[in-house]
C-alpha cells in the first residue's frame, strides 16, 4: 500500500532529526570516523544473526510439528488433520470428513495411506475426530497451546495439504483475535457461526483445512478453518485474511469426542428457535423471523411463538437469521439476556434465560 502524505511528510521528519542528531555530534567532535565505522559493522554483524536465529526457530517448529499433521483424504475430498494423542485420534474439520465413515490418512511416517474411522462430527463448531484402524509406531501428537495467551502480532506457521501438496507450510502473524465468523454452507463450510477465532495473514488454502496453526514455541493455537472471501472478486478467497479455530475450543470438543463418542457439553447459547431473515419495505433485512420454537427451551418459556421477528438480543441488533446466529455465539448457556422482537406490528421485549444447542 502507497504511503499517504502525512506518513512520507512524517518520514522526511525523522531522517532530517537523525541528520540534527548526526550534525550535533560532529559540533561537539565526538564523530570519530574509525568509531563510526565501527558501530556500522557491528549492526551489520547482527542483522544476519538476528536472521539465521529466527531461521533456525522456523525450522525447529517444523521439525518439531510437521509429524502431527497429517492428510486425510475422502471419497472426493481433501483436507489435513492434527494427530490429537498416541491412541490414534486425529482432529478436523467437520466439513472435511462431511458425511463419511471411513477415511484414507497419511502421516509423516507412513509409506502408504492408513485407513480411519470416524467418531463424531460437531458441524455446530465445525470440528471433527476420526481415529486410525492401527496406530503405527512413531505417531507423535501435537502439543495444544492456551488460546488466551495468542496475540495479535505473534509470527504463526500454518502446516497442511494445500491443494493436495502434503506437508506444506506457509508462514505468517496473527492478525486479530475474537473474531466471530459465519462460514458458508454452499461454500464447503459446515454454515456453522464460530465465535472467538483466530485471524492470519499467514496462507489458508483448499486442503489446509484442519491442519495446524503454531505459534514459535510449537505448539497448535489453532485449527485452520476458512479464509475469507471477498465479494468484489466474485467471492474469489482474499488474500491474507484466514480464520482458524482456537486450540482451546479444540481442546473441549475434541476431549468429549474422544471421552464420550459425542459433545455432551457445547458450552454454545441457543434460543431453541428456527427462524428466516425478512426484508423490510426497501428491499432490506430487518430481522430473523421466527419459523418454529422448540417446547421447552429458551424461547418458549419467554413466550416466543412462529411468526414474531426478532429484532435484537441483549444490545446487539438482530437483522438476519447469521446476525442472530452471532450473536447466540458470543452469550454463554445459563446467562439471562434480553430479546427484542415484533409482533403484529407492535414491538416487545421480554427477558429469556438462555438455553444451550
Amino acid at each position: 500500500m502507497d504511503a499517504s502524505p502525512p506518513r512520507a511528510r512524517s518520514l522526511r521528519a525523522a531522517v532530517f532529526s537523525a541528520a540534527l542528531l548526526c550534525c550535533t555530534a560532529l559540533a561537539a567532535g565526538c564523530a570519530v570516523p574509525g568509531a563510526r565505522a565501527g558501530r556500522d559493522t557491528d549492526t551489520r554483524a547482527a542483522a544476519p544473526v538476528a536472521a539465521a536465529d529466527l531461521q533456525g526457530r522456523y525450522q525447529r517448529v517444523i521439525k518439531e510439528v510437521l509429524p502431527s499433521v497429517v492428510q486425510i483424504q475422502a471419497s472426493h475430498d481433501l483436507g489435513s488433520g492434527v494427530v490429537y494423542d498416541d491412541k490414534g485420534h486425529i482432529v478436523t474439520n467437520a466439513h472435511v470428513v462431511g458425511a463419511e465413515k471411513t477415511f484414507r490418512v497419511t502421516t509423516a511416517s507412513s509409506e502408504e495411506p492408513l485407513t480411519a474411522s470416524l467418531v463424531h462430527s460437531y458441524p455446530e463448531q465445525d470440528l471433527a475426530v476420526v481415529k486410525l484402524d492401527e496406530v503405527p509406531d512413531g505417531l507423535r501428537p501435537a502439543v495444544f497451546g492456551d488460546s488466551e495467551k495468542v496475540e495479535v502480532g505473534h509470527i504463526v506457521l500454518a502446516m497442511g495439504s494445500p491443494l493436495g501438496l502434503s506437508s506444506s507450510v506457509t508462514q505468517g502473524i496473527v492478525s486479530a483475535t475474537g473474531r466471530t465468523v459465519s462460514e458458508g454452507g454452499s461454500s464447503g463450510g459446515t454454515g456453522a457461526t464460530i465465535a472467538n477465532m483466530v485471524q492470519t495473514s499467514a496462507a489458508i488454502n483448499p486442503g489446509n483445512s484442519g491442519g495446524a496453526l503454531v505459534d514459535l514455541d510449537g505448539r497448535v493455537i489453532g485449527i485452520p478453518t476458512l479464509a475469507a472471501a471477498d465479494p468484489g472478486l466474485g467471492g474469489s478467497a482474499a488474500a491474507g485474511i484466514g480464520f482458524a479455530i482456537p486450540a482451546s475450543m479444540v481442546r473441549t470438543v475434541a476431549d468429549q469426542i474422544v471421552r464420550h463418542g459425542k459433545v455432551v457439553d457445547s458450552g454454545r447459547a441457543a434460543l431453541g428457535v428456527t427462524g428466516r431473515t425478512v426484508l423490510d419495505d426497501g428491499y432490506q433485512p430487518a430481522g430473523a423471523a421466527v419459523v418454529s420454537v422448540r417446547g421447552g427451551d429458551a424461547a418458549d418459556r419467554a413466550g416466543l411463538r412462529p411468526g414474531d421477528i426478532i429484532t435484537r438480543l441483549g444490545d446487539r441488533p438482530v437483522t438476519t437469521v447469521t446476525s442472530l446466529s452471532e450473536a447466540l455465539a458470543a452469550e454463554r448457556p445459563g446467562r439471562r439476556t434480553s430479546v427484542t422482537y415484533q409482533r403484529d406490528g407492535t414491538g416487545k421485549t421480554v427477558e429469556v434465560t438462555l438455553g444451550e444447542q
